[in-house]
């Protein structure tokens, strides 16, 4: 009884320090949230299977935004045909922004699912088919915001970001993004075989991205 009433001060002094410090994260959280990330630079070359590396081009965007922090366009041939792949490193993965103001597909998309890759979107736009995916940080891919915040939440449950955001180290939510356009053009070939094409590719190009994403 007396060691119990010894302790009991320290144990509430810790008790209170905790919630306090808590708090006070929940308080300064949107500021912490905004703190600059590691900068990325994409590789020069990335290998795909059955494909062989093209000349490609700087990317610009339509407009600047603060979300994006690099890009990066990789061009392949295969007997002929061009294979364009556009890769964007977000910090935000919020909204539609990436999909229809940067890419500027005004079609409908067909979102599909790959066991052990996640959720895409293919479809057809200006003669030219696509696929496009946000590579996130831990689980699969995702295409809609919705996807991506429900990914998000299931591995956050279980996250260890709790304790760096504890010490102010990090913020709670890891956002970023590295969202992927692959496209070829149509040509004669039906949508259906363009998709299997480009699916084969993203399939592959996922396998090498996702050990790789760039560290926070």
């Amino acid at each position: 009884m007396i060691v119990w009433k010894q302790l009991r001060v320290p144990l509430l002094a810790l008790t209170l320090g905790s919630v306090i410090l808590t708090l006070g994260n929940v308080v300064l959280v949107p500021t912490k949230d905004k703190r600059t990330v590691t900068p990325f630079v994409f590789p020069e070359r990335v290998s795909l299977p059955q494909w062989q590396p093209s000349i490609g081009y700087p990317l610009t965007p339509t407009r600047n935004h603060p979300e994006l922090l690099a890009q990066k366009h990789y061009r392949y041939i295969k007997k002929s045909l061009f294979l364009d792949i556009e890769m964007l490193y977000l910090k935000d993965r919020d909204g539609e922004w990436i999909f229809r103001e940067y890419a500027s597909i005004s079609s409908s998309v067909d979102v599909r699912q790959r066991e052990g890759v996640g959720y895409y979107g293919v479809g057809v736009d200006k003669q030219r088919a696509y696929l496009s995916a946000c590579i996130n940080p831990q689980g699969g891919s995702t295409f809609t915001v919705k996807q991506f915040n429900q990914n998000q939440y299931f591995y956050e449950r279980y996250s260890k970001r709790l304790l760096s955001w504890l010490l102010g180290q990090e913020g709670f939510k890891d956002k970023r993004c590295l969202w992927a356009h692959l496209s070829i053009p149509l040509k004669k070939s039906s949508p259906e075989a363009a998709y299997q094409v480009l699916e084969n590719a993203w399939f592959s190009w996922y396998q090498w991205w996702k050990p790789r994403f760039p560290k926070s």
